[in-house]
């Protein structure tokens, strides 16, 4: 039987070397699913999701954790628009995913067909780079090497769109003929570097400057040992944006970690009081939290030239690979002989160090939520993969996580979305089976999409050679991070109906599906329900009932902001009275002695 063009699909998706397919079937794909079986052999797994938007999300962190392309495929209709917020997080986070998408029947477009939607214009943004449907046979495999040449290469998301009735048709290839289009596999990596007389002119500032800062991001992954050599000649801090938390250890004494809203504060004094800013690899858009700008002389290297130059006034913008054009750099710069700058700023960080500790032991009611992540710290294992949501838990894993060389991490970083925590740790445990995989999660995304994500993880956890997914859940009823934005930058007291959530037995949810269940109420429980779930053997849902008045405070509260949530308390916010008491114990632990 001669092949179809389904059967040709995905053979030419194993000769890209693409294993997994996230995916959810529908009749806009019968023809591709039907081809799987056929196929036999399941190459590439198609990995069976709960709802099109977790397939997308499950690509996206196969993607991050992996370096490889994300694949996921969604029926017409319907399953296209659930695939948009996932693409659209890939997107934004310049990770490269192909979403193979159904449409209807050929005969059926442009004829208001059930299902039917314009999927050009509905993908037109989020695969700008490539959007293409296939008609006829002999488009293929033309459309699927492009689209995955362009999200390689750009880093982006593309989409091919095959119609169902085409799935089924019999393959064949271009000949060659006029407008055939040939095609052929492969793209050899390139790492572009910049022009000597530029590397120059970079050499120069960074010399220049007394007291450097470095900013990186996952541009800089590739290239830890050159940022080390040069964090090191030029005495400089290093500050890393939230998508670059796992590039750099944090038991290096100036890595100052994390910056921006979430960030640190010797991050943020890093960058008030330098007079010379390196980023590298990072697209960072807070300008706020960068020097101010007649501060500082600035130089940017990154990949992609469309996102030079965007967040800061840099003085000379460096097209190039982050390592690559390093190594080029290093042999310019000069050692800086005097370490004062590097001195202060190995200073502050050792003292952020003692003031999250302090804060991590503020009593609370019942448990602090700034405890349950510095107690997990130390505890994880040096090959651990560690995945965030969006929300007050991204404030925890953004500050009290210290990250060892080896560990992987990640989260929505762009786009900042709700919901990818425990999809990205089921992508993150089909791209490394061996290693152990956490997922931090508060409880509004948890509801949103993490327990429908429980279900897949519990039907495939005893095929991964590692099956621990530990998943760490802050049950505190309560939208929090929206709750305190309302707070700081509305001024408004807290709104029961649009903020708080209905409890749910998270932990005995999980163990309904067979995994391990931990529900945590007491702080002097917290350490052991970690240890246990490490030392599980299968995925473990540890949940702990924390308490929602424990502020996610920003590196630096300005007068505004400190206002705005004292309106909150005067309006009559019901929380009040413990805002103000864990706050105070909260923020004063930042002027004891030692700081």
């Amino acid at each position: 039987m001669a092949p179809n063009v389904a059967d040709h699909l995905l053979r030419r998706l194993r000769e890209w070397d693409v294993d997994h397919v996230f995916s959810y079937a529908g009749d806009g794909i019968n023809g591709l699913v039907a081809a799987w079986g056929r196929a036999g052999d399941d190459a590439p797994r198609f990995v069976q999701s709960r709802h099109e938007e977790l397939a997308a999300f499950e690509a996206v962190g196969y993607a991050k954790l992996s370096g490889k392309v994300g694949v996921c495929a969604a029926t017409s209709g319907p399953g296209a628009v659930h695939l948009l917020n996932g693409l659209y997080d890939a997107k934004l986070d310049h990770v490269p995913v192909v979403a193979i998408v159904g449409q209807t029947s050929r005969t059926a477009i442009g004829g208001s067909m059930q299902q039917e939607i314009d999927l050009h214009a509905l993908y037109k943004d989020v695969a700008a780079d490539y959007v293409q449907t296939a008609m006829v046979p002999e488009q293929l495999p033309n459309l699927i090497d492009r689209a995955m040449r362009v999200a390689m290469s750009r880093r982006t998301v593309t989409a091919v769109i095959i119609p169902s009735d085409l799935q089924e048709a019999e393959y064949s290839p271009p000949t060659h003929a006029f407008k055939m289009i040939p095609s052929s596999l492969g793209l050899s990596p390139g790492r572009p570097v910049p022009e000597q007389t530029d590397l120059r002119r970079a050499a120069d500032v960074l010399n220049a400057g007394s007291r450097v800062a470095i900013m990186i991001g996952q541009g800089a992954r590739g290239a830890v040992d050159e940022v080390t050599e040069v964090a090191d000649l030029l005495g400089a801090g290093v500050s890393k944006a939230l998508l670059g938390k796992d590039v750099l250890p944090d038991d290096l004494p100036y890595v100052t970690g994390s910056n921006g809203l979430l960030g640190t504060r010797p991050s943020y004094e890093l960058m008030r009081d330098c007079d010379t800013l390196l980023m590298i690899g990072s697209s960072f858009p807070y300008s706020q939290f960068l020097p101010e700008y007649d501060q500082a002389r600035a130089v940017q290297i990154d990949i992609d030239p469309t996102m030079i130059g965007l967040r800061y006034p840099f003085e000379v913008n460096l097209h190039g690979d982050a390592g690559a054009t390093l190594r080029a750099l290093l042999p310019m710069l000069d050692r800086k002989t005097d370490r004062s700058w590097r001195e202060t700023v190995e200073s502050n960080v050792s003292r952020w160090w003692d003031v999250l500790e302090r804060r991590a032991g503020v009593t609370a009611d019942p448990i602090n939520p700034e405890r349950v992540f510095h107690e997990l710290s130390p505890l994880l294992p040096d090959d651990a993969v560690l995945t965030s949501d969006s929300g007050s838990a991204a404030n925890w894993y953004a500050r009290h996580l210290r990250i060892r060389r080896g560990m992987r991490a990640t989260l929505s970083g762009t786009l900042a979305t709700m919901g990818p925590g425990l999809p990205y740790a089921t992508g993150a445990k089909f791209a490394h089976p061996d290693r152990p995989v956490f997922a931090l999660v508060g409880d509004g995304a948890m509801q949103m999409n993490g327990i429908n994500e429980l279900i897949t993880i519990a039907q495939h956890h005893r095929e991964w050679s590692d099956p621990r997914v530990i998943v760490g859940v802050l049950n505190n009823r309560d939208l929090n991070q929206v709750t305190w934005e309302l707070r700081a930058m509305a001024g408004s007291p807290d709104v029961p109906f649009a903020q708080h959530i209905p409890d749910f037995p998270y932990a005995g949810f999980a163990e309904s599906l067979g995994l391990t269940g931990i529900r945590v109420t007491e702080p002097d429980r917290i350490e052991d329900a970690w240890q246990r779930a490490i030392a599980a053997d299968r995925p473990c849902v540890v949940e702990f009932v924390t308490d929602a008045a424990v502020p996610p405070i920003p590196p630096h509260a300005d007068l505004d902001q400190l206002e705005s949530t004292a309106a909150a308390l005067l309006r009559g916010d019901p929380e009040a009275w413990d805002v103000v008491k864990t706050g105070v114990k909260a923020k004063v632990q930042d002027f004891l002695p030692g700081r």
